[in-house]
């Protein structure tokens, strides 16, 4: 399962062995400057838009990976239970944002809210 969380001036997404796979990275690093706000969605489906691209979904199960929509690409590992941490990212981003599920989502918000 992923983990998001902030280490030093940078939220840090790590991914497990089979998200490794999917997603076709080992993980994510952004710097805190590039982050806008972050919040929590209690509905996982609901912080998709767009595509895989490249990125693999099972309806319903999982969504892991880019994924391209109109507007840019998010980077998402959302899998059908908890909420999702949802983090804005700066234009200079390399995605317009992150979407991770956290059993801890709450905490996560709070860690990253503190440091911006």
């Amino acid at each position: 399962m992923a983990r998001l969380t902030v280490d030093g001036d940078e939220v840090v997404v790590r991914l497990g062995g089979r998200e490794r796979l999917l997603a076709h990275r080992r993980g994510l690093r952004v710097p805190l400057a590039q982050v806008r706000g972050a919040t929590v969605e209690p509905d996982w489906w609901r912080v998709l838009r767009g595509e895989p691209h490249p990125g693999h979904f099972l309806p319903d199960r999982f969504c892991v990976g880019a994924w391209r929509y109109p507007g840019g690409r998010d980077f998402v590992a959302v899998h059908e239970h908890g909420p999702v941490v949802l983090v804005d990212l700066a234009p200079s981003a390399p995605f317009a944002r992150l979407a991770v599920s956290a059993d801890d989502a709450e905490a996560v918000v709070a860690a990253i809210r503190g440091t911006l």
